[in-house]
């Protein structure tokens, strides 16, 4: 099998819903992305062999193959194939698989692994109005209880354990981490600046400083009246779009880029649907015995801030280092585009792995419908 590599990776800075970014179609979004991966490696896009987006509401402006169309609408030949792919907040995720996956067979060598997500324009449960998006008999076969990520984050911090006072700490802690990335410029090289009305978006916007405990504190639980999960320490409902450009050593080489990462392994498991947001937890396990590496040898962890007893849940179960997990600031402080957040998070790992001399990272995301994604990646620049 061929070696998979990461040669770029580059995401937008994140928007707030009905922000900076609202008012741009996803696929120009998308293309803006695209535009950049071109002008940062100078490869020319008429050898690229596919470009795999992830899109998560395939609905509205999100509903017509939005990886050909932002294809197109970057200016790239029109023999470049697009396609797009929904495995709900693991979208842009599982376009990286696919992506390594035709790399390593050898039926491409070089694929845009891509995700956006418009949230503002077509927001998460727009698809489900006046529809059954999970058919009855899936329904039937757990007790005709329609699934929900709320109600799932809740019954994850009751099986763990998991007080407000936890929650609300790992919430103020992703906005004091994103705020000192922002700060220290760790997010500079890899953002790509958006136009809006002439001038640059740069900067991801849902970040709250001087977050706390005790402000988190004053916020109404939002799926049970005396529940522990609110708006404070979930994710925030954003706009981005990010890339990565995936190949082998040879053709890297061959366009003159020093790989950023080796993709070492990759796994996709199903968990209970009603818990829903457990996958993680044995998408690591499998992940750690597939690549054979340990998880002491891993240095940064990326476990996707969905909701804060996501997290929590994960680390008690693993026994991971809390200082490795999300050291960046995760979801509830830099925003969650669904269909984008995979390769976004990528993107941020791959970048501090490097900035910081990590050999391993570990990316795993929880995904509607209890499936999770896991991927690990080596370091090489």
């Amino acid at each position: 099998m061929n070696e998979v590599v990461i040669a770029a990776a580059m995401r937008t800075a994140h928007g707030k819903r009905n922000g900076t970014l609202a008012d741009i179609h996803p696929v120009d979004l998308m293309a803006e992305v695209l535009t950049a991966l071109v002008d940062r490696t100078r490869i020319d896009p008429a050898g690229v062999d596919d470009v795999v987006v992830g899109c998560a509401t395939q609905f509205g402006d999100q509903s017509s193959n939005v990886g050909r169309y932002s294809v197109l609408a970057a200016g790239w030949p029109d023999t470049v194939p697009g396609a797009t792919i929904n495995r709900a907040c693991g979208s842009s995720q599982q376009a990286l698989d696919y992506a390594a996956h035709a790399v390593m067979a050898g039926q491409a060598e070089m694929v845009v692994a891509a995700g956006v997500e418009s949230m503002s324009r077509v927001p998460m449960n727009a698809a489900k109005e006046g529809g059954r998006p999970y058919g009855p008999r899936a329904l039937a076969r757990y007790g005709g209880r329609e699934f929900n990520q709320g109600v799932s984050a809740e019954l994850i911090a009751e099986r763990w354990h998991l007080s407000r006072r936890d929650l609300d700490a790992l919430s103020a802690l992703s906005h004091a981490r994103a705020a000192a990335a922002v700060d220290s410029g760790a997010f500079e090289e890899q953002v790509v600046p958006i136009d809006v009305s002439g001038s640059a978006f740069t900067v991801d916007e849902g970040i709250r400083r001087g977050s706390s405990v005790e402000t988190l504190a004053k916020l109404k639980p939002s799926f049970k009246a005396d529940g522990v999960l609110h708006a404070g320490n979930s994710s925030q409902i954003s706009d981005g779009a990010a890339a990565l450009l995936v190949t082998t050593p040879r053709r890297a080489r061959a366009a003159g880029l020093t790989p950023l990462a080796r993709y070492v392994a990759g796994v996709v498991v199903g968990s209970d649907p009603e818990l829903m947001l457990t996958a993680p937890i044995p998408a690591t396990e499998q992940l750690l015995k597939k690549s054979g590496v340990p998880l002491s040898r891993i240095g940064v962890f990326e476990v996707n801030e969905a909701f804060a007893s996501v997290p929590l849940a994960w680390l008690q179960e693993t026994g991971a280092d809390p200082d490795l997990l999300n050291p960046l600031g995760g979801a509830i402080a830099l925003g969650h585009p669904l269909g984008a957040s995979g390769v976004s998070l990528m993107t941020r790992m791959v970048h501090h792995m490097r900035d910081n001399g990590i050999r391993y990272g570990l990316q795993t995301m929880c995904e509607g419908g209890g499936t999770a994604n896991a991927t690990l990646v080596e370091l090489l620049a």
